[in-house]
């Protein structure tokens, strides 16, 4: 199929971004072609490569937008009193953040292993940039006198892995409301961090 007439970078890049993501995130990266992702966007597979280099590109380019959007999202949240505030906000800003995201997370952790080491090593260093943000939360806490973790780096990996499994179970239509999950988990994490 001929690219349409009028069609613009600005409105067909994203398209194509838009439909990786879709096929990426229900197929897996290594079971999706280009031909596949020309067809979801309606050209033919050679003109994907007037927007992206290689497939490669395509999937680091989608990884690196998801951790930046998390990044200044994150950096936008107000500041708090003290940790236990911070944590609590943290809490609530992740589980929201990323159920509205559900392929770009399922792409973000299952797609990892898929990147070259350089790709993979910028985006691991973005995420490392937000776990940090974390880690310096507990690290307050411990200041403060306000949190019992004895290793801050070990209770951010488990805290953030314990957030993220919200997004592998739950539904809008469940018996649980989104407010009701936040403050269960919450709670969790309070209890399992506070004197």
């Amino acid at each position: 199929m001929a690219r349409t007439q009028g069609s613009h970078s600005d409105i067909t890049g994203p398209r194509i971004r838009k439909a990786a993501l879709r096929l990426f995130s229900r197929r897996g990266y290594a079971a999706v072609s280009m031909r596949q992702i020309a067809a979801e966007v309606g050209v033919q597979a050679g003109a994907l490569y007037n927007y992206t280099p290689d497939k490669q590109s395509l999937l680091f380019r989608l990884m690196q937008e998801h951790m930046q959007e998390l990044l200044n999202a994150a950096a936008e949240l107000p500041a708090t009193e003290n940790a236990i505030e911070a944590l609590k906000q943290f809490v609530g800003f992740h589980i929201r953040f990323h159920l509205q995201r559900p392929d770009e997370v399922f792409i973000a952790y299952m797609e990892l292993r898929n990147l070259t080491p350089e790709n993979f090593a910028e985006i691991e260093a973005l995420r490392r940039n937000y776990e940090d943000t974390l880690e310096g939360i507990f690290k307050q806490g411990q200041v403060e006198g306000l949190f019992t973790v004895t290793d801050s780096k070990i209770a951010t990996l488990a805290v953030i892995a314990m957030l993220n499994g919200v997004m592998t179970w739950y539904r809008t239509e469940g018996r649980l409301t989104l407010d009701a999950v936040e403050q269960i988990y919450w709670d969790m994490v309070r209890r399992s961090v506070t004197r």
